[in-house]
């Protein structure tokens, strides 16, 4: 059965091109918001989006009814990317090691804006982890790294010591932003301890064995 929608059912010979043009205003609008939160932060008023995104209010309002589900458009948006970085990395490089290198560095924005959301967002964001949609795409994200960091291990290029769950954490805290300091100076810096996390990753000889893990792939989720 053809699923009923208001704003095309007048018209049927035009549903397709307007589900496309749908589909075209939520990216849209999507793409501003997820630039305004970067710039500008929770603040942003509604209507900027919808001028940032060339679209009418009513449109924004029709597609997100208030900022808690555009939050969760952004997030899951997000989510989304972090998992196909991953997959290109896993598919395109030519050892694990490579791969995990190629993914800290490519994803650590949209982990970062994740990041912030989580902090401005505390009650959309607990909603959203328990989103069948989030879930999957957190599952998805963790099985993928958990394989690279296996193969990365066995090459012997990653420390033996460490897990799937310890790379995503490590990431997480190190992409808290820190208070008062300038959204360039923080990049920088994220920039300069990604490349420290990833040296202090690698297998060597004289690596200082780590306390047990507390925490676990299951524990993020990922099982």
């Amino acid at each position: 059965m053809k699923e009923f929608h208001p704003y095309t059912c007048r018209v049927t010979n035009e549903g397709p091109r307007l589900r496309a043009d749908a589909r075209q205003n939520r990216e849209q609008i999507i793409e501003a918001a997820r630039a305004l939160f970067a710039e500008r932060g929770v603040d942003v008023p509604m209507e900027e989006v919808a001028r940032r995104a060339g679209v009418g209010a009513a449109t924004l309002y029709r597609r997100f009814p208030d900022r808690a589900a555009l939050v969760r458009g952004v997030a899951l948006d997000g989510f989304d990317r972090v998992v196909a970085i991953a997959r290109d990395s896993e598919d395109e490089e030519p050892d694990a090691w490579s791969a995990l290198a190629r993914f800290v560095r490519r994803a650590s924005a949209e982990l970062r804006l994740a990041t912030w959301l989580s902090i401005w967002f505390t009650s959309v964001w607990e909603q959203l982890h328990a989103d069948p949609e989030e879930r999957r795409l957190r599952q998805a994200l963790l099985k993928i790294l958990d394989r690279l960091v296996r193969r990365a291990q066995v090459d012997g290029d990653l420390r033996p010591d460490v897990d799937a769950g310890d790379l995503t954490l490590m990431m997480a805290l190190l992409l808290r932003p820190l208070p008062g300091l300038r959204a360039e100076l923080t990049q920088r810096s994220v920039d300069r301890y990604l490349i420290l996390m990833l040296e202090g990753l690698r297998a060597g000889p004289d690596i200082q064995g780590l306390p047990p893990a507390e925490i676990g792939l299951a524990d993020l989720g990922g099982a």
